[in-house]
């Protein structure tokens, strides 16, 4: 079963950049969600579109997740990867053009240090591909909400002795630096320090990393990513609650499992229909249907979440969307 829910917790951490007076996204008409393959599960944007809908936002967003595993802003690749690491430039331009969102959600860094020790060359390529990234949604005419990425857990590859020093030879994801962490660290700084330049930050790494430290006082062995990466449920509902908190939603509805598993079918149609709509130079990915066939699998999915989401709703006026 999953910790007690975290959100009051972490709130206490939030960067002040996050504060609920930005909380501009809920007034978009289509957020689109770009990144690696934590965005790709899907799983926290299915979260935030439930919160958000059992709070009666209305007109309520329409949430486009298009994250692509593997995925980086770097173009860079470790040596033992199976293939070049996707990279977002290679589809921005069309994914911009075939959405349209008012807001970007973008999270990159997980993959772009390459399970390295820090390097300035590959930290300069980040800052770079950030840099295009914030050009390019702006151009459009979009506001772009850059999100750190979450924090890289040893701990379980730690226990396995999966993890590289510094000094070895190569490294890659399935081998990974011991201190690859401190370089996500690194990365993560610098994206809150662009705060000016863009219409939101988030940190997702400082309460992410404090809400572990404090569950593992009660249980040591306590993970959301077994292989450092990849988040399970509780990992993703804890980035949901972060993301809700900086868009002023300050606490958490649970919902049913029955819920939980139409809203996610729903989305995984629609994220491999807006993959495959967008295209990409990924291989192995499974071909989505058309936007057409996608939107009408979904709402037959939504003819069965709509009454139990009515009947879960919150008796409350809907989120203030007084701010820009």
């Amino acid at each position: 079963m999953r910790p007690l829910t975290s959100l009051l917790f972490l709130a206490m951490f939030l960067s002040p950049v996050c504060a609920a007076e930005d909380a501009f996204p809920l007034k978009a008409k289509r957020i689109l969600f770009l990144g690696d393959s934590i965005t790709a599960a899907g799983e926290f944007v299915n979260m935030i579109e439930m919160q958000l809908r059992l709070r009666s936002v209305d007109p309520m967003p329409e949430l486009v997740n298009a994250g692509l595993p593997s995925e980086g802003c770097t173009g860079l690749s470790e040596p033992d990867h199976p293939f070049p690491r996707p990279d977002v430039h290679e589809r921005l331009d069309r994914a911009l053009a075939a959405v349209k969102p008012d807001v970007v959600v973008a999270c990159y860094g997980m993959n772009d240090g390459i399970y390295y020790p820090f390097s300035e060359e590959r930290f300069r390529k980040y800052q770079d591909g950030i840099n295009r990234l914030i050009e390019k949604v702006h151009a459009a005419g979009a506001k772009l909400v850059l999100v750190t990425p979450p924090p890289f857990d040893p701990l379980q590859l730690k226990a396995e002795g999966k993890l590289l020093p510094a000094g070895s030879e190569k490294f890659a994801w399935f081998a990974v630096y011991e201190g690859y962490d401190q370089v996500i660290q690194k990365y993560g700084k610098w994206i809150l320090e662009q705060q000016d330049r863009v219409e939101m930050v988030i940190d997702l790494h400082t309460p992410i990393t404090v809400f572990w430290e404090q569950q593992r006082k009660q249980d040591p062995a306590f993970t959301v990513a077994p292989d450092g990466v990849h988040c399970n449920s509780a990992g993703h509902q804890t980035i949901a609650e972060v993301i809700l908190k900086a868009w002023g939603v300050e606490s958490w509805i649970p919902i049913s499992a029955e819920m939980t598993q139409l809203v996610n079918q729903k989305g995984a149609v629609l994220h491999d229909s807006w993959l495959s709509h967008i295209g990409h130079k990924r291989p192995g990915m499974t071909a989505g249907l058309s936007l057409e066939e996608a939107d009408a699998a979904a709402a037959k999915i939504e003819m069965l979440l709509q009454p139990l989401i009515v009947a879960r709703r919150l008796p409350e006026p809907p989120v203030s969307r007084t701010k820009d």
